[in-house]
């Protein structure tokens, strides 16, 4: 038996209900070497009450840190004992990751007393932690369902989550819920719907359409790689009167005549994009001349 292997075992055995047996396998652990235990921890099909008695006991915490981020499953609880330990690198990270960081209101707080956050992940961890707007809840749910009976229901379900729950339901719900969900005043929530594991391409077809998400939905899709290598999205994108007007000629390049000269009708859009796309059209006219 390896020796990290027998670690997790001693573990185990000190959950025991048997005194006897969690007090030996305890008497055991401490003998156990600290490198052994970090092995441990970083086995990705590790028992979980093995990151927490390393988050808990290991000696050296900073070293307890890396080896507990290192491990894709390691819970948030066991995370939030060694926040305080974790790099920036490893910060940005878990902020990164909203299925983890949502999975535990531990370490949410835990990262939130941190004195070296960044203004941009204070203001994530304020928005998780922050209360519903009823009014703006009830807007949402009335633009994404045009059904009274359903709307009803959906937003009887939604008023009673905090932040937290949206965010998990926007990964892990359905297209009705994400349907909503993009329209959420929160923007945590907003960007965990774009993370959804469930969202196609057509939801997001739909999304880069809509002028009543917010400029930071509209911004997320552009920086997509997998998004932005649809056509429908990066047109609908201009086409859209709420899209950035960088992110409009950014993408300009990229339309056929056709929709180019469709843009310069479009009096929805701002005088500058139509402007720039008329120009085009013309030099495009030019080269064909040529």
């Amino acid at each position: 038996m390896e020796p990290w292997m027998r670690a997790e075992l001693l573990v185990l055995l000190s959950k025991d209900r048997d005194s006897m047996v969690n007090g030996r396998a305890l008497h055991a652990l401490a003998g156990i070497s600290p490198e052994v235990l970090l092995e441990a921890a970083r086995q990705p099909d590790v028992a979980l009450p093995v990151l927490e008695y390393v988050a808990e006991h290991a000696p050296d915490r900073s070293a307890a840190a890396a080896a507990l981020m290192s491990n894709r499953n390691c819970p948030g609880g066991a995370l939030a004992l060694v926040a305080d330990q974790l790099s920036a690198k490893d910060v940005q990270s878990v902020m990164n990751n909203l299925e983890q960081l949502a999975s535990s209101r531990e370490l949410i707080i835990a990262l939130a007393a941190r004195a070296d956050l960044s203004l941009e992940h204070q203001r994530m961890l304020e928005e998780l932690t922050s209360e519903a707007d009823k009014h703006a809840l009830e807007q949402m749910v009335e633009e994404a369902e045009p059904d009274p009976e359903r709307r009803k229901t959906l937003l009887q379900r939604l008023s009673t989550m905090n932040v937290v729950e949206r965010l998990t339901l926007a990964l892990k719900g359905g297209r009705e819920e994400r349907m909503a969900l993009i329209r959420d005043p929160n923007k945590m929530v907003q960007r965990a719907v774009l993370q959804s594991p469930r969202l196609t391409d057509q939801e997001v077809e739909n999304f880069s359409a809509m002028a009543n998400v917010s400029e930071e939905v509209l911004r997320s899709i552009s920086l997509n790689r997998n998004f932005i290598k649809n056509y429908a999205i990066v047109r609908n994108l201009i086409y859209n009167p709420k899209t950035p007007v960088d992110i409009s000629l950014h993408f300009l390049p990229r339309l056929i005549t056709t929709d180019l000269k469709k843009l310069t009708m479009n009096k929805n859009v701002p005088e500058t994009v139509r402007g720039m796309a008329t120009k085009m059209i013309r030099q495009k006219a030019i080269l064909g001349q040529s």
